[in-house]
């Protein structure tokens, strides 16, 4: 009788080993498959909230086009593993092949989030509320203010500007981003740019890190301060504009960029 018991002991607790083995397999698998949907895709909630997505994670010239262009560029920006890729030059800002990309779509209250990696040395930006002159053949970060996007332990522009105004999620060469928490080049950073009634806010990863107002005093003393005010207009930021990625001739990466207006 004894024996029996102690029989039936083990071939419990080897059922209950069994099932929770096979109970944290399909958790781990359903976790993975989570993950991967979750890639360039909505939630139900955020499509309530009034999400849309601007990078399906297939073809980005649904949403996106050349700057001074109708249409997307033919060469420079790749799809690759998921992601919207602007192709590497080695020759800088200079030796983009493709050229910064825009919506087709104009945004002046909005939440704008999206994530970003860069290579080894890489340097791009997030332009907004951005116009194209294109009659007066000026590129874009002549007219919009930017987020940059770099690694900011081996691009030599985190030295550059003051206070670090030139690294990761600064609001370029104008206010740097506090805390400075961006992961090292190869990781992913999550940005989120907040734009309401001249009221601009940054966030990386998760954290606030700068806040200023457009069309104020303090605007235009930041403008005076800065290299942009060598550029005419500059400080009279559009009400409504382009949201812009930034082909500076370094690989980088882009993915889950989505946008509501407020």
């Amino acid at each position: 009788m004894k024996l029996s018991n102690t029989l039936l002991i083990i071939l419990l607790g080897a059922s209950l080993l069994i099932a929770g083995c096979q109970s944290s397999e399909e958790d781990e698998s359903q976790s993975q498959t989570k993950d991967e949907v979750a890639v360039n895709t909505l939630t139900e909630a955020e499509k309530e909230e009034g999400w849309q997505l601007l990078f399906d994670g297939e073809e980005p010239s649904k949403n996106w086009r050349g700057y001074c262009s109708e249409t997307f560029p033919d060469s420079g920006w790749v799809v690759e593993d998921n992601a919207l890729k602007v192709m590497g030059s080695g020759q800088g800002e200079a030796g983009g092949s493709g050229g910064d990309i825009i919506t087709k779509e104009k945004y002046g209250n909005f939440e704008l989030e999206l994530e970003w990696k860069v290579e080894e040395g890489g340097n791009s930006g997030i332009f907004y509320l951005a116009e194209e002159l294109c009659d007066e053949g000026e590129p874009i970060w002549k007219a919009a203010p930017e987020f940059q996007i770099l690694d900011n332990e081996n691009h030599p522009d985190a030295e550059l500007g003051e206070d670090g105004n030139r690294q990761a999620a600064a609001l370029y060469d104008m206010v740097p981003a506090d805390p400075q928490n961006a992961n090292p080049y190869g990781e992913w950073n999550k940005a989120r740019i907040l734009v309401y009634q001249g009221t601009v806010v940054h966030f990386q990863n998760g954290e606030k890190v700068l806040e200023y107002h457009l069309w104020t005093d303090d605007w235009e003393e930041m403008v005076a301060n800065s290299k942009f005010n060598d550029f005419p207009g500059f400080a009279d930021v559009a009400k409504e504009g382009y949201i812009g990625l930034q082909d500076h001739g370094n690989d980088v990466w882009f993915r889950n960029i989505k946008i509501r207006k407020r």
